[in-house]
């Protein structure tokens, strides 16, 4: 398993997302030599995990849960093929672009060593938004990203550090309660009857998630 690249993304103007200003830094790229990861601060203030790289809707995006965002190049090798277009690393907005890594079947709180500094902690999976779609430009994108199923998943920084493209990705913890990032996904998206075996990931789930899987299971005790 290892980083195919890092990618981050600059501010600039589109028509296609509810940002206030107009920007967003989903148009990520991949960058040489080595890159600064560190916990951001908290959402609504926070930023992105990876140094140079640019969270304009802080509102929605980044901080600390959602400091870094990883999609697996398979995943993307298989986009490709459906949407028969080219799709380069960090397309999706990905800071970190993977090989041989199940990262929609990451486990809540798994926790992944990237090259000899950095430990990364999967929080949940990504829903898709207007501007990934208008990004994408691909006709009922979000619902047909929705419906595959295979999200990515966004991480917290646990140790922070330096990383480069070419780095071995270890999985140093890895839970078992089987409650995986798409698994996530899929409950706080089209299959909220799952939420309730979200518990089981106890405080390693994203903050947000953890808070609907909590209020569903208390509404259908009453």
């Amino acid at each position: 398993m290892k980083l195919l690249s890092v990618n981050v993304g600059r501010p600039r103007p589109v028509p296609y997302t509810d940002q206030p200003q107009g920007v967003t830094g989903i148009d990520k790229r991949p960058v040489d030599g080595l890159v600064r990861v560190a916990a951001p601060g908290p959402k609504g203030t926070g930023g992105s995990g990876v140094a140079g790289d640019a969270v304009c809707d802080t509102r929605h995006h980044g901080g600390d849960d959602q400091a870094v965002y990883a999609f697996a190049r398979e995943d993307l090798d298989d986009w490709e093929r459906e949407l028969g277009r080219t799709l380069a690393d960090g397309c999706f907005g990905e800071n970190l672009t993977t090989d041989g890594l199940d990262v929609s079947g990451a486990l809540i709180g798994e926790r992944w060593r990237i090259g000899s500094e950095v430990v990364l902690e999967v929080t949940s999976g990504r829903i898709p938004c207007r501007t990934f779609q208008g990004h994408l430009a691909e006709r009922g994108w979000a619902r047909r990203f929705t419906r595959k199923g295979a999200t990515g998943a966004y991480l917290r920084v646990i140790e922070p550090g330096g990383i480069r493209a070419g780095d071995s990705i270890e999985i140093v913890h890895r839970p078992d309660h089987g409650v995986t990032a798409a698994m996530e996904f899929r409950a706080v998206t089209t299959e909220r009857e799952l939420l309730p075996r979200l518990l089981a990931a106890g405080a390693a789930l994203h903050p947000e998630s953890l808070a609907k899987a909590r209020k569903y299971v208390a509404a259908q005790a009453r």
